[in-house]
């Protein structure tokens, strides 16, 4: 495979907003997972996952503090993975499916938690922190990408 080929596989590694983007990630989801270790940022996601189908039964087991611990020990795990995914392609493509299905979750809390939605002044909003997640969506969808190619182009 010439030189040229290979700038087309993987064009994204080389560039500053790849990386500025997955230091975004890495960074938001470091700060956010170390603050659900405290009893403020638990009770704040409570109703969030109590009334998620997929999550709510995590309360039937585990105490508030513990759910949030897990939900923060989890998003702390994905930016160390998003992290050593610049240097190993294969943690960095199980970090970015893992890092989107975190963001997916996230953006369904949009419609499975009451009350997100208001109308002020005439214009529907939501609980913009949520909204965020789009974004990362979009990054942790680029590393999965990339790093398949990477495991592709590895793999001839």
């Amino acid at each position: 495979m010439d030189i040229s080929r290979k700038k087309i596989l993987a064009p994204s590694a080389t560039t500053i907003g790849y990386k500025v983007g997955v230091f975004g990630v890495v960074l938001v989801l470091l700060w956010i997972g170390i603050f659900k270790f405290t009893p403020t940022e638990a009770v704040a996601i409570e109703p969030l996952i109590k009334n998620h189908p997929l999550m709510g039964w995590t309360y039937h087991f585990f105490s508030v503090q513990t759910v949030s611990n897990l939900v923060g020990f989890s998003e702390i795990v994905v930016a160390i993975g998003l992290i050593y995914g610049f240097f190993n392609p294969k943690v960095g493509y199980i970090s970015g499916v893992v890092a989107s299905a975190i963001f997916i979750v996230t953006l369904s809390f949009l419609f499975t938690t009451p009350n997100t939605w208001k109308i002020v002044d005439g214009v529907p909003i939501a609980n913009f922190f949520l909204v965020k997640d789009i974004l990362f969506l979009a990054i942790a969808i680029m590393v999965v990408e990339h790093n398949k190619k990477l495991l592709h182009h590895k793999s001839q």
